[in-house]
């Protein structure tokens, strides 16, 4: 059929068929108008629309800000770009020397700013750990709490080959460690009506990841951990997200050098605190609290969002991860007769 006899037909069907016609000409009208729209939303707030202040959650008012994971990459980075913006920051983590480096660092760098440290190890479940945690973040006005603490496997590998204290580690860190910070956290900002929670989340929460299983559903698990606590904190003025995250060049990623896809910690981090309240790149993706705000890592969920068929990238995330552990083992091969 040639186009003329195509639109013959189609007028044909128009005449016969008025009702039906009227129907599928909106539906159709309805889904175009639909993507073009979430386009719109997904290059505005990518690109152009600011997020919320950071002084709504007491940015430059003697307000402090809690940051997981606080001694390296990511999580290094909020804390000082947190006090950039005015707020005193309370640097959590495992390793108290590099805690109290990067405090100092602090101090020195934004004249004013007032900074307090916590070693704690997530991975154990070390109860006088965590009541001291209470106890110092009860004794502040917290006003932004990031949830950056993270731990991913040594390398891809099958969960019938994942040592029973790496899941155990992955499950402490990732999952509970999260929800119990965040509950310490959430009476103040409560009693406040001010609040800002960012749970740093992965792509690999987004893709089902095989060969990380038990990481990628720790990552899943943030986002609708999220969503419904969003929904709950709504009411006090408090707002909660999850930072979808692609690669960022970090010792977790074990990525040391940067690309488009790949930023390094400061524009990441800037990109997460200028588009507070955003979804960006995940405006399209039906994920409520979800945002992806990094323009590439934008870009990529979009296209994700947008192409579907979720089985395509989980069977190309696996050859990945394969190819990924063929070149580890064979690395550790090497060292070892190098040895």
């Amino acid at each position: 059929m040639d186009l003329q006899q195509f639109l013959k037909a189609s007028v044909t069907f128009v005449e016969q068929y008025p009702i039906p016609a009227t129907v599928l000409l909106s539906l159709g009208t309805y889904s175009i108008a639909k993507v073009l729209y979430q386009a719109l939303s997904v290059i505005l707030q990518t690109f152009v629309l600011p997020g919320t202040s950071l002084k709504k959650f007491g940015a430059k008012k003697g307000a402090w800000a809690v940051v997981t994971g606080a001694s390296d990459g990511i999580g290094k980075e909020f804390a000082f770009q947190l006090a950039k913006a005015g707020f005193n920051v309370l640097l959590v983590a495992r390793n108290k020397q590099l805690l109290d480096s990067t405090a100092k660092e602090i101090e020195t760098k934004y004249s004013g700013t007032s900074t307090k440290t916590y070693s704690i190890d997530f991975s154990k479940n070390d109860e006088k750990a965590y009541t001291g945690l209470i106890a110092t973040i009860e004794s502040l006005e917290i006003g932004v709490l990031v949830n950056n603490v993270g731990k991913s496997h040594s390398m891809p590998a099958y969960l019938v080959d994942i040592p029973q204290d790496e899941i155990a580690d992955i499950v402490a860190i990732n999952v509970n460690a999260t929800m119990r910070v965040t509950n310490m956290v959430l009476p103040g900002m409560i009693q406040r009506k001010r609040g800002l929670v960012l749970n740093i989340g992965s792509f690999a929460g987004a893709v089902p990841s095989p060969m990380l299983a038990p990481y990628s559903g720790s990552k899943a698990f943030l986002a609708t951990f999220t969503s419904a606590l969003a929904e709950e904190m709504k009411q006090h003025n408090i707002v909660v997200e999850h930072v979808n995250t692609y690669f960022v060049v970090s010792k977790l990623s074990k990525i040391r050098k940067s690309s488009l896809f790949v930023p390094k910690p400061a524009p990441y981090v800037r990109s997460v605190l200028s588009k507070i309240g955003l979804q960006c790149g995940a405006a399209y993706s039906g994920r409520p609290n979800t945002s992806t705000p990094y323009w590439s890592h934008a870009i990529i969920d979009y296209a994700m969002t947008l192409v579907g068929s979720p089985s395509v990238f989980i069977s190309y995330t696996h050859n990945l991860h394969r190819d990924i552990r063929r070149r580890a083992l064979k690395k550790m091969e090497r060292e070892a007769k190098v040895q």
